[in-house]
């Protein structure tokens, strides 16, 4: 079964659950998907009943597809992302995303917990990225082009909106909530990042490391969504004391900051 016929397969399955058409799609990162709260759920559906849908393996994942609505506007959110470290190839991880397109969305919002690589950042401080670099990860374009996904060479000199970032700052001057820009450097994960790999990153112009996001981005980007994205700072690499890191520790920072989060995340769909 070809891709498209994969991606027609759980599209035809969900709108046999869900009628309506989601104008936005979300993806929530670790520790994150209590967003969905802030939702009016109309239906939840598990990724293990979705045919050909991956499932969620990582602690802080909840592993299902909710749709709903919020600021007026109708939602799909993937409570739990999946990640290259798992084992999934770059086309699995980014088959929610192509689902999302297909079922009509124009927007993507994405989450993530990041470490922090500018030392000027604190654990708990939000990250709009404005920029990513991709040179560690993955493609998820790599071999024969998808024709009826989007073009050969698609243009990536401006994968996050610029309008989408204006209206996210507005908001948070607007709730007071300290916000940083910065861009966000992709890694394959699962462990985390040497000392030595945390100064090349920073030396790299990168502002935030994570194992996330840019595959999803850059498939987006390949089906002319309009993407915002945001880290949650959960950790700092780079400092010269101890940088110890540990999941748990990743998992309950980005709680923390999730009411913050999700302030700007309910705001920008009404107006995105």
């Amino acid at each position: 079964m070809t891709i498209p016929e994969q991606i027609g397969a759980a599209v035809d399955f969900i709108k046999t659950r869900y009628a309506h058409q989601p104008d936005v799609g979300i993806v929530l990162g670790s520790g994150l998907g209590n967003f969905s709260k802030e939702l009016f759920v109309d239906i939840s559906i598990p990724y293990e009943e979705i045919p050909h849908f991956p499932v969620a393996t990582v602690v802080g994942h909840q592993g299902k597809l909710i749709f709903g609505s919020v600021g007026g506007k109708r939602v799909v959110a993937m409570a739990g992302r999946f990640h290259y470290y798992e084992g999934y190839t770059p086309t699995e991880v980014v088959f929610p995303i192509r689902v999302m397109k297909a079922l009509g969305i124009e927007t993507l919002l994405v989450s993530n917990a990041a470490g922090g690589v500018n030392p000027e950042f604190k654990v708990g401080e939000l990250m709009i990225i404005t920029d990513h670099i991709s040179m560690a990860i993955v493609n998820p374009l790599l071999g024969r082009n998808i024709e009826e996904l989007g073009p050969r060479f698609p243009d990536m000199s401006q994968p996050y909106s610029r309008d989408l970032i204006q209206k996210a700052a507005a908001i948070a001057e607007e709730q007071k909530i300290r916000i940083k820009y910065g861009v966000y450097f992709g890694v394959t994960g699962p462990t985390f990042e040497t000392r030595a790999e945390y100064k090349m990153i920073k030396i790299l112009g990168a502002d935030a490391v994570g194992m996330s996001t840019v595959q999803e981005v850059i498939a987006a980007c390949h089906m002319g969504l309009k993407v915002f994205a945001i880290s949650v700072i959960t950790d700092l690499g780079i400092r010269e004391e101890d940088n110890t890191i540990t999941h748990q520790e990743v998992l309950e920072a980005a709680v923390a900051a999730e009411p913050l989060l999700s302030s700007i995340l309910t705001r920008l769909i009404a107006v995105c």
